[in-house]
């Protein structure tokens, strides 16, 4: 099941939210029945937060089952040991918008192409997978244009029949292109999912929808 959703009055609900396998991050001012139809969705429970200020933590944060990263300079929550066992990287690079420079699932890591080594290592450490540097679609930022998990991934029309491939072999599972939200290529900005769920903006139209549910469920 695939559920249509706003976050803060915004279909680009993955830049207000990051999910997990076992818990969804949500801003401190989302409205209790956006929240329950999130928690339903994915089937995990919620955490209230604020990153530096703002309420993008799906561009500022990323995670997966083992690790969750943030900027160096964050600030304002200080209730980490919420979210479990994972390892906890405070990263510092110049580029700090994590959730849209990394895509990640249980298996891999891709990353902008402009993380230093020493921080593309950071992170395959704290997140436990192999990490590759590199792009998606010719578009660098790419957790903006991607969203696996640990069922399949979903990529930027503009993506080779040979990048797909790649991707597969590296995050070992399906991946198909496609939108959302009316024709969007940022897939990471417009779709929340981990196996278990799938949320869409809400100008995501049904032939969009069922690709995405083919794609991840």
């Amino acid at each position: 099941m695939v559920r249509k959703i706003s976050v803060l009055s915004s279909n680009f609900i993955g830049v207000y939210l990051r999910t997990g396998e076992d818990v969804v991050l949500v801003p401190t001012t989302i409205a209790d029945e956006a929240l329950t139809e999130i928690e339903a969705e994915l089937k995990v429970p919620s955490i209230r937060m604020i990153i530096n200020g703002t309420s993008l933590l799906g561009s500022m944060i990323t995670m997966n089952s083992t690790g969750i990263i943030l900027p160096s300079d964050y600030y304002g929550y200080d209730g980490l040991t919420a979210l479990g066992d994972r390892n906890v990287l405070y990263l510092k690079d110049k580029i700090n918008a994590l959730g849209n420079d990394i895509v990640a699932n249980d298996h891999a890591a891709m990353v902008h192409k402009g993380f230093t080594q020493s921080s593309a290592k950071k992170i395959s450490d704290c997140l436990g997978v192999e990490v590759v540097q590199g792009a998606i679609g010719k578009i660098k930022t790419v957790g903006s244009v991607s969203v696996a998990t640990s069922k399949g991934m979903i990529v930027t029309p503009d993506t080779t029949e040979e990048e797909r491939k790649s991707l597969s072999e590296l995050f070992k599972v399906p991946v198909r292109d496609a939108t959302a939200n009316f024709g969007s290529m940022y897939l990471g900005s417009s779709v929340v999912a981990n196996s278990k769920g799938i949320l869409v903006g809400n100008a995501s139209t049904p032939i969009e929808i069922g690709r995405i549910d083919d794609s991840l469920s």
